[in-house]
């Protein structure tokens, strides 16, 4: 018996598996793409609107993907899955370096965008709650921070690179180093749930006993999908989605924020650095938070602080110090997103059928995709400035707050109808 409590559960090797992948598809992949904006758009001719379409057509193709990855990976063998989806992603990424018309960022989008939607956005979350009863917030918190921690290295490496060796060597570099990495790993590490191994869920025998963890988070009980998404909950929810998708969009265009005020790609760089940082923080933070004081309060907290580094950021950008402590402390409240979005889903609709629900909400992930980053593209080319989409995103932290209390009282309502079970 001695012997096994000393094991490791097969969860935390789980959860490993996932830091590596999702820490390099998101730090490696995903949150570099902005340092290339002003350089390509600046060496090919292209503006700046017309480049950042391409992410509006990554948001379409998720938001299309979305319900069929929640079936595949429902379908098929996870490892083999997430193998051809890492492939799609990183492949597609390294193939930007050999493109000479935007076209190429719009045909390739569409391959990245595919991977993607498994490997950042649905196998995490799923994988997670499939072997972690307990600790499910520090888990999520766990591998969101990884995208950050990995970031932080790669962030300055990137800008470093691509002043030294140039964007197209720079994505090819970061494409094929992603896919060397990560598929040994998959393989290696991800089993899709603990049964197929002959085991229980982490925690399974402890957590009735922790008062921390509620009942929704526990058992299968809940909210059907074809009764939670005709809930207020449930469209409250895909706006929290939404909003904060938005809000966190907003790190593609740090870079040329940064150098549209006269820093150098290298400090712009450095502050994305600061950003993966302020990830890392936030995602261990709201993931502890969430366990120790409920997701309700922790979503709340997490978007009043987000005022703090959008208001420096409008009053202050052309003050250097100011600009990376207010750019990582923006990385450190978006990181709330991965962390929290999953914990809202289970706490509002609980683990009935929670692939169901959490693939159909996140749709507001991808809607705001397609309309904010292109946006964003669009008013700093009009206008030379970033002011109006730093109001914009300001207004939008507020509304969330107003959202996630009107989603739980949505959640009240199907309680005293009866509809949990």
């Amino acid at each position: 018996m001695s012997q096994s409590k000393k094991k490791i559960h097969y969860a935390w090797w789980v959860l490993l598996g996932l830091v590596v992948m999702v820490g390099a598809a998101k730090g490696g992949i995903a949150t570099t793409g902005g340092l290339f904006l002003t350089p390509v758009t600046e060496d090919l001719g292209i503006g700046m609107g017309s480049l950042t379409l391409y992410f509006s057509i990554a948001s379409i193709v998720t938001m299309l993907s979305l319900p069929v990855a929640g079936k595949m990976i429902a379908k098929y063998n996870i490892r083999t899955l997430l193998v051809v989806a890492v492939t799609l992603e990183a492949g597609a990424y390294a193939m930007f370096g050999f493109m000479n018309s935007v076209w190429g960022w719009y045909l390739f989008a569409i391959p990245m965008a595919m991977g993607s939607v498994i490997v950042t956005q649905l196998a995490g979350p799923v994988l997670i709650n499939n072997w972690f009863k307990k600790h499910k917030g520090l888990a999520l918190g766990i591998m969101v921070g990884a995208g950050g921690l990995i970031g932080a290295f790669l962030q300055p490496v990137a800008g470093n690179l691509i002043a030294s060796a140039g964007w197209r060597n720079t994505y090819i570099f970061l494409g094929v180093g992603v896919m060397a990495i990560v598929i040994p790993i998959v393989l290696l590490t991800i089993r899709k749930a603990p049964q197929h191994m002959g085991l229980q869920p982490y925690g399974m025998d402890e957590v009735k006993e922790d008062k921390n963890v509620t009942v929704q988070t526990t058992t299968n009980s809940g909210v059907a999908a074809t009764i939670a998404k005709k809930s207020s909950a449930f469209y409250f929810l895909v706006f929290f989605f939404f909003c904060e998708t938005s809000i966190a969009a907003f790190n593609q265009h740090v870079a040329p924020f940064a150098m549209g005020l006269g820093y150098d790609v290298k400090f712009a760089g450095n502050a994305m650095g600061t950003w993966s940082v302020g990830v890392v923080i936030g995602a261990l933070f709201f993931g502890y938070l969430s366990d120790k004081i409920g997701v309700k309060n922790t979503a709340v907290s997490a978007m009043l602080l987000g005022l703090i580094p959008v208001g420096l950021l409008l009053l202050f950008p052309e003050n250097p110090m100011i600009f990376k402590f207010a750019t990582g402390f923006y990385g450190f409240v978006v990181a709330s997103l991965g962390t929290l979005g999953p914990l809202l889903t289970t706490a509002l609709f609980g683990n009935r059928e929670f692939s169901q629900i959490y693939g159909l909400a996140i749709t507001g992930l991808a809607v705001a995709g397609i309309v904010a980053l292109p946006i964003y593209g669009f008013i700093f080319e009009f206008t030379g400035s970033y002011t109006y989409v730093l109001d914009t995103i300001f207004i939008m932290l507020l509304l969330n707050v107003g959202a996630i209390l009107m989603a739980f009282k949505g959640k009240k309502k199907l309680e005293k109808a009866g509809l949990w079970n």
